[in-house]
């Protein structure tokens, strides 16, 4: 049974955090009331997540995460932020955090963050190097709008990036999150053209609502791409929706202190920071992701190895 610790100096929250991860009973709850005190606890047993607070005495959140990065790198952490915590949360999310929610949306958006960041590290630690001769590799995926498999295909292509040496544990945790939020915009903003203010609302709603646009034209006919080409030097990541698309010139800056806490940005701000480049199509509805090694070797690399050195077309390889 996965442990996650609960690090939080307020009780309260503490305790409502509690109280929405016992509706998972496939979870085992800690908590501690500060980073310093949740870093000795890890020193004895980790725990296989850490989802904490930012603004604590003692150890902050931001002191945490780098402590956790250091020396438990397969140990993932999630970030609760409040008002008032917006630039150290971007701060942690560069430093090495997987994700995180707004105390605002814990209700909405707790569980399943923690269910999915779970899954993507569970893959990580108990996966058995293998086809360590793998120098790259280059797939595509034509997916329906099914939204059970996004999942596999992101430990599939966690698989590739950690087989072809591109990422460590920690970076290659972050990289899939990226990827997930990059198939479900293309999902559910792209083909099925669900704004992210739906799901600020009504949850059974939102879901509803997903299910009758899976099964209604032209919602239900279109498909998602995917053209990934990674080897040890770069990744690059294509993936590509159906839907009208949109003017990646007027996305609203996840950055900003006035849209962290909002839904909507969210994907954004983490596709952002845990790639090297990214880059939107015309129409809106592309968007290719670069991952370098962070590596003073990597200009010593063959051009033609280069999985981004033939990709001038946006990457829609058939």
């Amino acid at each position: 049974m996965p442990t996650v610790l609960v690090v939080d100096d307020s009780a309260v929250d503490r305790q409502l955090v509690g109280i929405l991860l016992a509706k998972s009973p496939g979870l085992q709850v800690e908590y501690a009331a500060n980073g310093l005190e949740a870093y000795r606890r890890m020193r004895e047993k980790p725990p296989n997540l850490v989802l904490t607070d930012l603004m604590m005495p003692e150890m902050d959140g931001l002191e945490l995460v780098a402590k956790v990065v250091s020396e438990f790198p397969l140990v993932p952490v999630i970030l609760m932020t409040g008002r008032g915590s917006e630039e150290t949360a971007v701060h942690a999310l560069k430093s090495g955090a997987s994700s995180y929610v707004p105390k605002t949306e814990l209700p909405q958006m707790l569980l399943e963050t923690i269910e999915n960041v779970l899954d993507i590290a569970r893959d990580e630690q108990t996966q058995h190097r293998l086809m360590d001769c793998m120098t790259s590799s280059h797939c595509t995926f034509v997916l329906d709008n099914d939204f059970t498999m996004i999942p596999p295909l992101v430990n599939f292509l966690h698989r590739n990036i950690r087989n072809v040496g591109l990422c460590d544990e920690a970076t290659g945790i972050r990289v899939c999150v990226a990827l997930e939020e990059a198939l479900n915009n293309a999902l559910f903003h792209g083909n099925l053209e669900l704004s992210s203010e739906l799901r600020e609302g009504d949850r059974d709603t939102y879901h509803q609502l997903v299910r009758q646009r899976q099964a209604t034209p032209p919602f239900s006919q279109r498909s998602i791409h995917v053209d990934v080409r990674v080897s040890r030097s770069t990744g690059s990541f294509v993936i590509r929706d159906e839907g009208p698309g949109f003017n990646p010139g007027e996305l609203p800056d996840p950055t900003d202190p006035a849209n962290l806490e909002k839904c909507s940005g969210r994907g954004l701000l983490l596709m952002r920071t845990f790639m090297d480049e990214i880059r939107f199509n015309d129409q809106g509805n592309e968007v290719t992701m670069i991952k370098h090694l962070a590596s003073s070797d990597d200009s010593e690399d063959d051009p033609e190895d280069s999985p981004v050195a033939d990709n001038s077309n946006g990457g829609n390889h058939r």
